[in-house]
């Protein structure tokens, strides 16, 4: 079950994003020409998850996107962070933000509807967001000139460490009571 392991473990550390368990089955049943069963993968992401729980690794695999990929843990945030504030000149924009969680939130959407939402133009930021991969055409909309519908993408999934649209936070996740005006209710 090792060998197992290391092979699995290797392909996470060497997969550019988020790799699913159907991509390590396939890879596996390519390797040993042999079908791998997904419960022995299963079993082997388990002792995987487990092992780089350890403090002794600044790393751990995480289950986002739908799949499993290797990042760094919280306890490191501040040094990773400096570096990605001397990177950031790759950083999302205010205005790209705004846009881009007008359409993970009202997906699909045409951008006369995000224009109508922001009150600006978004040409520029939509194609941005399209360059970026964090956002994709869906389709066209059964209106006059049948605009096209946008919605986002795996890689927004992953860009945000989400597994699905609904781990993204509601309005009450937002909500600051102790800055709130009015009565208090009394018990």
């Amino acid at each position: 079950m090792d060998f197992l392991l290391n092979h699995i473990e290797a392909l996470i550390f060497c997969a550019t994003s988020p790799l699913k368990i159907q991509e390590i089955q396939k890879c596996l049943s390519e390797m040993f020409e042999v079908d791998v069963p997904k419960e022995d993968i299963e079993g082997a992401l388990e002792k995987i998850l487990k092992k780089y729980e350890s403090d002794e690794y600044s790393f751990q695999v995480e289950h986002i996107g739908g799949g499993y990929q290797f990042m760094t843990k919280p306890a490191y945030q501040a040094s990773i962070g400096i570096m990605l504030k001397q990177q950031s000149k790759k950083r999302l924009s205010t205005s790209a933000l705004e846009t881009l969680s007008i359409i993970a939130y009202k997906q699909p959407i045409t951008k006369g509807e995000m224009e109508q939402i922001r009150g600006v133009n978004c040409d520029y930021t939509v194609q941005k967001l399209l360059e970026k991969e964090l956002v994709e055409i869906k389709g066209k909309a059964d209106a006059i000139g049948r605009p096209i519908l946008y919605g986002t993408s795996q890689n927004f999934m992953e860009y945000f460490g989400i597994n699905d649209l609904k781990d993204l936070p509601t309005p009450k996740d937002f909500s600051q009571e102790e800055n709130q005006i009015g009565k208090e209710n009394e018990d």
